[in-house]
């Protein structure tokens, strides 16, 4: 699916997203500001969550309670190596079964072996986004 949406749209993004999910790894591209950490909050709303979402880039992984489960937001910005991926945990993630929200994923791309969604958000103007999920 590739669709330009407004950004008072990102409910509806959202919800056609989570009818679409058949994997519980999705990895988030963009450039910064695109819009990822803005996506994964809505669609954690979407999945059942009434916490207050924020972007985990210094902590590099949040919590979030869904529904009667788990979520975890991943943000690999800040990290250079392999070896910081191992030494937080990354792959025990991917292995918990909950939902696992990983921006910044590139530098990972190797060790998601599992079947996972990719959504990649461009800026076209300063109030729409191009979304292409797969």
């Amino acid at each position: 699916m590739s669709k330009n949406y407004h950004l008072n749209q990102i409910h509806a993004i959202a919800k056609s997203l989570v009818a679409a999910l058949k994997h519980k790894i999705i990895l988030l591209k963009g450039d910064l500001g695109a819009g990822k950490t803005t996506l994964v909050k809505e669609i954690v709303k979407q999945l059942g969550s009434s916490e207050n979402v924020s972007s985990p880039t210094f902590g590099i992984v949040n919590e979030i309670s869904v529904a009667n489960a788990s979520a975890f937001h991943l943000d690999l910005y800040r990290i250079e190596n392999l070896e910081e991926l191992q030494q937080f945990g990354f792959e025990e993630y991917l292995h918990t079964g909950d939902y696992c929200f990983i921006e910044w994923p590139e530098i990972a791309i190797e060790l998601i072996t599992q079947p996972h969604h990719t959504i990649t958000l461009k800026h076209v103007n300063e109030s729409t986004r191009n979304i292409l999920f797969i």
